[in-house]
């Protein structure tokens, strides 16, 4: 058993216990308070409470690799507040770590997550994120996350953010990313919006090293008075740079949904591709799935859920 309630309840929220963080490095942070914390060898995490917020620094020494991911949770047991993270992560030469991220508002009626990071990938080192959000049903709460990422010659990074536990309510995403020679960059974002939610993403890389290569990747759902606007800029700046934008939305009932690709080549051994689909459910698909017994309803969410899977 903790000896803070407050930790087992916001773990209980993502069906998590403490007992599954032994050996891994962790944080958990609770509004602006820090519940838990770890490290591991290679691995150096410091964090300060002194301001506004909470400032978080992490640092992965050079040439270290961890089985397991690095487990953070971010979340707001309370209704209302506001939560502020400052939060710098440096993976040096050659190391590689993956991060398992939860941000959880189970109760929110009026909150406020704001993140804003600072992510760079040394040389030839490896870099994972899966953020998963698990919100209230009510819509209550205002997510801006934002980051800027660089990404050294031969590094890969991946990104990963899910939406589809509860209401958005609004989400404000702004990721830019620049990427130096043979790099990597992979960024998915899947989101399910229901009700009055509003999501607004923009996702921005330069690809500027020979040979790096990026990929952004957005899918989502629009139900009921929703909207979201998807806004992907990449560039490809350098001979065999290759880079691909994908968006998929689909809109049901009197949902909007906006997508905005813009790619750039500005060398003439570059290739960069995108495509964007926006609209509602496959009639074929819609036919075929109630032909073997499915109710219209059942039919959209099946077709949902394979878009967001």
């Amino acid at each position: 058993m903790s000896a803070d309630p407050a930790l087992e309840k916001l773990l209980s929220s993502i069906n998590m216990h403490k007992h599954n963080l032994d050996g891994t490095a962790h944080l958990e942070i609770d509004g602006n308070r820090i519940l838990g914390s770890g490290s591991v060898p290679g691995f150096y995490l410091e964090t300060d409470t002194s301001g506004d917020g909470i400032i978080v620094r992490v640092r992965v020494e050079a040439g270290y690799r961890f089985e397991k991911p690095v487990h953070l949770c971010f979340g707001m047991l309370p209704e209302e507040g506001i939560q502020k993270i400052d939060m710098a992560v440096d993976v040096e030469e050659g190391a590689a770590v993956s991060f398992l991220a939860h941000c959880s508002f189970p109760n929110a009626v009026d909150v406020q997550h704001l993140m804003d990071a600072r992510l760079n990938v040394g040389p030839n080192a490896r870099y994972s994120y899966f953020e998963r959000h698990v919100h209230a049903e009510n819509g209550g709460i205002n997510v801006v996350p934002k980051s800027v990422i660089r990404l050294a010659e031969g590094a890969r990074f991946k990104t990963e953010f899910e939406l589809l536990k509860g209401r958005v309510g609004i989400l404000d995403m702004d990721y830019s990313a620049t990427a130096e020679a043979r790099s990597q960059l992979d960024m998915l974002a899947r989101i399910y919006a229901r009700e009055d939610d509003r999501v607004k993403i923009r996702e921005a890389a330069e690809l500027n090293g020979e040979g790096a290569t990026g990929v952004l990747v957005s899918h989502l759902a629009v139900r009921g008075d929703a909207s979201a606007e998807i806004y992907s800029d990449l560039s490809a700046n350098a001979p065999g740079c290759r880079g691909h934008v994908d968006c998929k939305e689909i809109v049901q009932d009197r949902g909007k949904a906006r997508a905005i690709p813009i790619v750039s080549v500005n060398h003439p051994l570059a290739h960069v591709t995108h495509e964007a689909a926006i609209g509602s459910v496959d009639s074929k698909q819609l036919q075929t799935l109630m032909a073997r017994g499915l109710d219209e309803e059942d039919a959209t969410d099946l077709i949902i859920q394979g878009l967001l899977s």
